[in-house]
């Protein structure tokens, strides 16, 4: 268990690490994006905080991640991210599921690695 937590959680790491790593270097230009996701994507590039914020926090996750340090929290800040990526691919892009998918059960799958971290913030005085 332990080498799988490992392996899953540098895996994951590293992804967050490229994704944000090219948005923020613009290392390859974005995918032509089409319908309905083209219209949702614009909306959020018209925000002009959201992608930078996201891309902010995957950053830091990806460096908690394959350091090693702080992941009980980063897998909690990541959650809303990876829970988004999900739902935008199974809306918008179904292409691209198969990576969301492997993204957002890696992150469950960390969370109940490090459950007895967890166990405080659902205890009852």
């Amino acid at each position: 268990m332990k080498i799988a937590t490992i392996i899953v959680r540098t895996i994951l790491g590293l992804l967050f690490l490229y994704t944000s790593s090219k948005y923020f270097f613009n290392l390859s230009p974005e995918p032509a994006s089409t319908g309905e996701f083209k219209a949702f994507q614009l909306g959020l590039v018209a925000s002009t905080y959201l992608f930078p914020l996201a891309k902010s926090v995957e950053f830091l996750c990806g460096l908690s991640f394959v350091t090693g340090k702080f992941t009980t929290l980063a897998n909690l800040v990541i959650f809303p991210v990876t829970l988004n990526i999900l739902l935008i691919n199974y809306f918008l892009t179904p292409d691209n599921l198969p990576l969301a998918i492997f993204v957002f059960l890696g992150n469950i799958f960390l969370i109940f690695a490090h459950w007895e971290n967890y166990k405080g913030l659902f205890k009852v005085n």
